[in-house]
């Protein structure tokens, strides 16, 4: 969306089209965060026995701590997956801090609206993250 090579947009309209960009993104971030102190409230501080609503003294079943240590670990997992979504957005933002936001970080070249539009956070153009992608794949 910043592209200096294209003048083609007022200075304007730009700038509000960048910041409903960036007001986008860090209202998905506050929601991703809240997601995560859920989460973490959830699965981190209770005990097994507090999970399972057990209040005597007796052990708890081994299925039934199996499937609460289960559902811990999807927790921890879930929780990492929403970190490193909060790390893409973070960099979108701070791309449209610097005046770079709409531009690939691979080849330097504008990446498309579209993939914008539903991507907000994208830092490559469509031909580059095809190449990362082939290159992970490795």
């Amino acid at each position: 969306m910043v592209n200096k090579k294209r003048g083609s947009k007022s200075k304007t309209s730009l700038s509000k089209e960048i910041q409903a960009v960036r007001d986008k993104l860090l209202t998905e971030k506050a929601m991703i965060l809240e997601e995560l102190m859920n989460l973490k409230g959830e699965s981190l501080h209770k005990s097994l026995k507090d999970s399972s609503g057990d209040l005597s003294g007796y052990s708890i079943h081994m299925a039934d701590m199996a499937t609460d240590l289960y559902d811990r670990e999807f927790s921890l997992e879930l929780a990492e997956g929403e970190r490193a979504r909060l790390y893409e957005l973070d960099d979108a933002i701070k791309r449209i801090d610097h005046g770079e936001y709409g531009v690939c970080t691979l080849c330097g070249e504008a990446i498309a609206k579209a993939r914008l539009k539903v991507m907000p956070q994208a830092e490559y153009c469509i031909k580059c993250r095809e190449k990362t992608e082939k290159t992970r794949g490795k």
